[in-house]
């Protein structure tokens, strides 16, 4: 199957920071939020998210991240505040939500292990469906899920080293054991139907969860859709008609939009290629995108988790699929090597890290090297 694009293809960012003191404690971002467009609040306290909207060309999102983010950094030099670009706080800490319906039903239904998600923060990249295409763009998505190694920016959770990409293992392997489909990596769909069908078995599992967990059903209905309720990291989104790739930490902007580019570049590979699921290894040219069968896809995720781009598994396959592997300097590799971090030590090193941030958007990401040209463009 092949069809035509139509027009370019649209890509947005949700990046969640960090928010620190001049001492580089964790803080709330009061002051922070509004001094942008796109900027919230997360569910946990210390952190502030910006979003962009959705944009044509990485050019223009970049200078639409980089507009919002030197915005949100001058509000926050008069506070003598930052933003830390690391997916987790590192040491040992508490970390606070805010109080809402939504976030006390998880808390409910999860448990205890809810309070590894308040520990995680990461970026959201969207790209825009195409219509007869959208399954193929999530298999597509799925397949390159091990990129998710491109981006990991710290080993450690609770002062301990816990794999290359903490937060991904936080999410995927700690966090949702008692509902293990909300937050795993979902396998192939074959259409749109199989897709909406997913969601509503889901969505089901959590319902009985939450009755079992003792909250009212209605209380759950009013408060989460199908939709809302999966945090599985490859969704189709009929609320933005985007498919959403969800497993990227947080990271330096420049950092963000690199892989941003690269993978609306791959999907937009689509336009002009079939989709073709089969055996181990993986390729690309430009009449056939071949992804691995799924079980192939999971070694090659739990490998980029484990070990990022020291392995060499996931540095071939990436390389196969047609990313600029050696482009990428995933931080949590520079900042890896010791096997506990203290609350000293880990203050030090995000101060470290959002000083690297507002350096990173004083230079507008030109020290990046990118010309804001998709992945297609560079390869062919």
């Amino acid at each position: 199957m092949s069809v035509d694009g139509s027009g370019p293809l649209r890509r947005s960012l949700e990046v969640e920071y960090w928010v620190v003191d001049g001492e580089g404690r964790l803080v709330e971002p009061d002051g922070l939020v509004g001094a942008a467009e796109g900027t919230e609040r997360e569910f946990v306290e210390p952190i502030l998210e910006v979003k962009t909207s959705p944009c044509e060309t990485t050019a223009e999102l970049r200078e639409e991240l980089y507009e919002r983010l030197g915005a949100v950094l001058r509000r926050a030099d008069e506070l003598d505040r930052g933003l830390v670009p690391l997916a987790t706080p590192m040491c040992e800490e508490t970390v606070g939500e805010l109080d809402s319906e939504r976030t006390r039903i998880q808390n409910r239904i999860v448990g205890d292990d809810f309070r590894y998600v308040r520990h995680c923060a990461g970026t959201h990249i969207h790209v825009e469906q195409r219509p007869g295409r959208e399954i193929d763009q999530l298999n597509a998505l799925v397949a390159i899920d091990p990129a998710l190694a491109l981006a990991n920016t710290s080993p450690y959770f609770d002062g301990r080293r816990l794999a290359a990409g903490a937060r991904s293992k936080l999410y995927r392997r700690m966090a949702y054991d008692d509902v293990p489909h909300q937050g795993w990596l979902w396998r192939y769909a074959g259409d749109t139907r199989e897709w909406s069908r997913r969601l509503e078995r889901r969505f089901e599992e959590f319902l009985t969860a939450a009755v079992d967990a003792g909250v009212d059903r209605t209380d759950v209905e009013s408060n989460f859709s199908p939709e809302s309720a999966v945090w599985t990291p490859v969704q189709l989104r009929e609320r933005f008609s985007t498919v959403e790739w969800r497993s990227p930490d947080n990271a330096l902007p420049s950092e963000v939009l690199r892989l941003a580019d690269d993978v609306a570049g791959f999907v937009e590979r689509l336009d002009g290629a079939e989709l073709r699921i089969d055996g181990e290894t993986g390729s690309v040219s430009d009449e056939m995108v071949v992804a691995p069968e799924f079980d192939a896809v999971l070694k090659y995720v739990d490998a980029a988790i484990e070990e990022g781009l020291e392995s060499e598994a996931v540095r071939s396959y990436l390389d196969r699929m047609g990313f600029d592997v050696d482009a990428y300097s995933p931080v949590t590799h520079e900042i890896d090597g010791r096997e506990t971090v203290s609350p000293e030590e880990a203050r030090e090193i995000r101060l470290e890290h959002a000083e690297r941030l507002e350096r990173d958007v004083r230079s507008g990401g030109r020290r990046s090297g990118r010309s804001g040209q998709s992945a297609r463009e560079r390869t062919d």
